[in-house]
């Protein structure tokens, strides 16, 4: 064990204080005890005070507005028109019964395939088929009729010689003009004769014998004359005999027109009501006009239909178009080619595009019962294999107007600033107040134009408790 050599007592001090003593006499104390007792209590008021103020400051002093923000980039904008469609055959056919009668049941299903030219329907035939052999009877009933019409006619043989006849007159006219010509020139010669005889006799040339010989020669030629005369007038009467006798044939060849024109026109008729019924007897028959599925059976059934009466829809599944209505104002902006994406629940949006702007509206009453004017816009699908069916509900959205390179924002970062747009930008710890200018806008964001610049920061949903020069932290 190390021995410690003991220290010497100091015999120079004989008043040297001891260690303890003098360790207790250099020990720290607090600057304001070397300060009077009563500047020690103006010190601890004015340090309370002091503490009170900043307390007071510190709990009254606003604390920074918690907000969300978001940077302002560059990228594509789709400005959108959405809304609800609905699918619907291009071509739809309804089938319908094309005369009264009683329907045979349909055999048919929805959805069956159906060909072009198959029977979907039948009607009983039976009374058609009646009223067309009653149509044929009566036909020919009034061809026999006017057949008989025509046995009242004169022949043409008896019509021919009334012609003889007349030229047989007209020739015996003929030789009895020229009968009367000769007695004319033979009764001249015997006036001359006895003119001559008169004159001889006075004379005393010949004797009286041969003038009253001359006188009577002159009075048979007068009568012969007049004899001829007789005859031609008679031949003539002959001829106008036999020229009656021709009208009076032609006459009858004429008068039954007026009952061949009725029995024609009768003719006619029930020739055109046979082709009426014949025409509705093969409607009995329904066919299908064109190949495709059948989309509904509306009258299944067997019962009396009447004519006109829808029975079946038939429509080709693979030709369908988009009816989408839309507000007026917004048909407005939609243009032809425009695209259109459907919304597909848990799939890859389809697309179609716009084919018609329908030029006319209609009034509608809508959810909160406000009257509407729509347009209906039709839109073709892209894609001809889809698993649509007629008359499904689909939400779209038509695009009007985009954009692959342009400064967008939030549109829950903007609000109305007297006729203008304004949002919040945040520069260090303040919320600064902008008027930006907007282009086109979707539903979710909008077009700056003027007013901001790439990469500022703008608080979205911006609250009225935020105002410009507002102290804010983003979330």
């Amino acid at each position: 064990m190390t021995q410690h050599p003991t220290p010497l007592p100091n015999h120079s001090d004989n008043h040297q204080v001891p260690t303890e003593a003098k360790h207790r006499n250099h020990r720290w104390h607090p600057p304001w005890k070397k300060f009077p007792k009563q500047w020690k209590k103006w010190l601890i008021y004015g340090a309370l005070g002091i503490g009170a103020v900043v307390l007071v400051v510190t709990l009254f002093r606003p604390s920074p507005i918690l907000v969300d923000t978001s940077p302002l980039q560059r990228g594509a904008l789709q400005v959108t028109v959405d809304a609800e469609g609905k699918t619907r055959v291009r071509d739809r056919y309804t089938i319908a019964a094309g005369v009264n009668g009683h329907l045979e049941r349909i055999t048919l299903n929805e959805g069956d395939p159906i060909e072009e030219g198959a029977i979907v329907a039948q009607i009983d035939p039976l009374p058609m088929n009646t009223q067309v052999q009653e149509a044929l009877s009566r036909l020919a009933e009034w061809r026999s009729e006017r057949e008989g019409v025509e046995t009242q006619r004169p022949k043409p043989e008896a019509i021919e010689q009334a012609r003889v006849r007349i030229q047989a007159a007209e020739a015996n006219q003929r030789r009895a003009d020229a009968r009367v010509a000769q007695a004319q020139a033979a009764l001249a010669q015997a006036q001359r004769e006895a003119q001559r005889a008169r004159e001889l006799e006075a004379e005393g040339v010949i004797p009286r014998q041969d003038r009253e010989t001359a006188e009577l020669n002159e009075t048979t030629r007068a009568r012969e004359l007049d004899a001829a005369i007789l005859a031609a007038n008679a031949e003539a009467s002959a001829v106008e005999v036999a020229r009656a006798e021709l009208a009076v044939l032609q006459q009858e060849q004429t008068d039954p027109d007026y009952l061949l024109d009725v029995y024609d026109a009768r003719i006619t008729s029930t020739e055109a009501e046979l082709s009426r019924l014949r025409d509705r007897a093969a409607r009995t028959n329904i066919y299908s006009p064109v190949s495709g599925r059948v989309l509904r059976i509306q009258q299944r059934s067997a019962q009396f239909v009447t004519e006109g009466t829808p029975l079946v829809e038939i429509g080709d599944l693979t030709e369908l178009e988009l009816v989408i209505d839309v507000l007026s104002t917004d048909a407005m902006r939609i243009q032809p080619g425009n695209p259109i994406w459907l919304e597909m629940q848990d799939a890859e949006p389809l697309q179609a595009t716009v084919r018609l702007v329908e030029p006319s509206a209609f009034t509608k009453e809508s959810a909160l019962g406000v009257e509407e004017q729509r347009v209906n816009v039709i839109g073709d699908f892209v894609d001809a294999d889809t698993t649509f069916g007629d008359a499904y509900r689909v939400d779209v959205r038509i695009v009007v107007w985009e954009n692959d390179d342009v400064l967008k924002v939030p549109l829950s970062a903007l609000f109305r600033c007297q006729q203008d747009w304004c949002t919040f930008v945040v520069e260090g710890d303040r919320a600064q107040q902008r008027q930006v200018e907007i282009g086109q806008r979707s539903n979710l964001e909008a077009e700056i134009l003027e007013g901001l610049q790439e990469g500022e920061a703008v608080i979205l949903h911006p609250t009225r408790a935020i105002e410009d020069g507002s102290r804010v932290r983003g979330r």
